[in-house]
């Protein structure tokens, strides 16, 4: 079993990097979506904000919220603050990590942090955010393409696909889980919404042209081949613990892999119509807080354990 404090480095570079493609992504669609001006560009932007805790929609232009998402340094959250922790906790484990992933972030991180990216976003934010995003595929795939898919590995998908389930689920929480009069059926709207979780051209092989609330909740909550989606997010996470949990001691403990196993079930087995008939709600609600769940667990298993459980008898 590796360090605690390396395998919590890696957990974080996974949870990090998601992060920052995540509201690069929401960046982009929020500020496409306003270039004809018009209400539905202006809901675009309100599901953007709301799915980052932001309620001051209409305080500031949507080009200075994409800006503070992006390049706010004092927002712990944003982009440039996301990719600067992702290198920190990747310079502590540069052993652990090859030479093609490190210099794919480190791409990253000087794009982001460079004295000119201010300007350089100012004068084309949306090329600037397709760039950052295609920096952060390419991060992705050489990570995918050149470690071991052993625990390193494991410990960096797993931050990923635990940040991707949350952040996927809040998503959807702006969108279905408000009251009926609330929900959005705006055609651009949904449209911006799928851009948003990156899921347009998978879900129109699917769907056709029929961009239907309905299906795009069963689409992105259910679907178990897109991976994006909350279904398959959740399986890559009781996939990785369940292989994680093969090095470790953990019983009598908050076994993390139990609780990652309990919510793939959920979803798998999850009525739609039901679902459709009682309300999204519920079910968002309860994967975001059943992750925090499975944060907690990681943490107790793999990182703050006591020291006595790691000795040997």
């Amino acid at each position: 079993m590796m360090l605690a404090r390396v395998a919590d480095s890696l957990y974080w570079l996974g949870r990090y990097i998601e992060r920052a493609e995540h509201l690069s992504r929401l960046s982009s669609v929020m500020l496409n979506a306003t270039l004809d001006q018009t209400d539905s560009g202006m809901q675009a932007v309100w599901i953007a904000l709301s799915a980052v805790g932001d309620d001051g929609a209409g305080k500031v232009s949507p080009f200075e919220a994409a800006r503070a998402l992006v390049l706010d340094r004092s927002d712990p959250n944003s982009v440039v603050s996301s990719l600067t922790m992702a290198r920190e906790n990747a310079r502590q484990v540069r052993d652990q990590i090859t030479t093609e992933t490190w210099e794919r972030l480190n791409v990253l991180y000087l794009r982001v942090t460079d004295p000119g990216a201010e300007a350089e976003f100012a004068d084309n934010s949306v090329s600037y955010l397709h760039d950052v995003i295609a920096d952060v595929h390419l991060f992705k795939g050489a990570a995918d393409a050149t470690m071991s898919h052993g625990e390193s590995w494991r410990f960096m998908m797993l931050g990923m696909y635990l940040e991707r389930a949350q952040l996927v689920s809040s998503l959807l929480e702006v969108c279905f889980a408000q009251a009926p009069s609330r929900e959005i059926h705006d055609h651009l709207a949904l449209v911006s919404l799928l851009r948003m979780a990156c899921a347009l051209e998978p879900y129109l092989r699917v769907y056709t042209a029929e961009i239907e609330p309905r299906h795009i909740l069963e689409f992105l909550v259910f679907d178990e081949d897109f991976p994006r989606s909350i279904r398959f997010a959740t399986s890559r996470i009781e996939e990785h613990l369940t292989a994680l949990a093969r090095h470790v001691e953990a019983a009598g403990r908050a076994a993390p892999e139990r609780l990652a196993g309990k919510l793939k079930a959920r979803l798998q087995y999850a009525d739609v119509d039901e679902l459709e008939t009682i309300g999204a709600g519920a079910l968002l609600t309860t994967v975001v807080n059943e992750c925090a769940r499975i944060h907690e667990a990681i943490y107790e298993t793999f990182v703050a354990y006591p020291l006595e459980l790691r000795l040997p008898a």
